[in-house]
């Protein structure tokens, strides 16, 4: 195990706080727009998920809000911020993939999104706390 912390670490893990922000901030819009317009999603075939667009826009909602936080928390070199990260991050991933039918591109990003966030905080979140 390597003492001396490198700066890709300690930018893979400002990456992953960054990017929590970002995606928590998406998911509280499309929380938003769906409790304030759940005709604004396009509904295709019947899928195993289907959830009314207001349940939708309240997963979405209180999932942005855990995810904004944990990102500021990832700064101050938090822990349990990180622990919060990673699993949420996996919880957005899994929601994300669930949200597929109504916003096929934009579910594929934010899942590509959490997997580099659960990559770079379990490989390096500790180092950011370090800097």
């Amino acid at each position: 195990m390597q003492d001396e912390r490198s700066s890709w670490a300690v930018g893979w893990s400002a990456f992953a706080g960054f990017v929590l922000i970002t995606v928590g901030f998406f998911q509280i819009v499309a929380g938003i727009v769906a409790l304030v317009d759940d005709t604004f999603w396009v509904v295709g075939k019947e899928y195993v998920f289907q959830f009314d667009i207001t349940t939708w826009g309240w997963i979405h909602l209180i999932l942005g809000i855990i995810l904004v936080l944990s990102g500021f928390g990832i700064f101050a070199g938090n822990v349990a911020a990180r622990t919060v990260g990673v699993i949420f991050a996996i919880v957005s991933a899994i929601t994300a993939f669930m949200w597929l039918p109504w916003y096929p591109v934009w579910s594929i990003v934010i899942i590509a999104l959490d997997v580099a966030v659960i990559w770079a905080l379990t490989a390096h979140g500790r180092d950011i706390a370090e800097e």
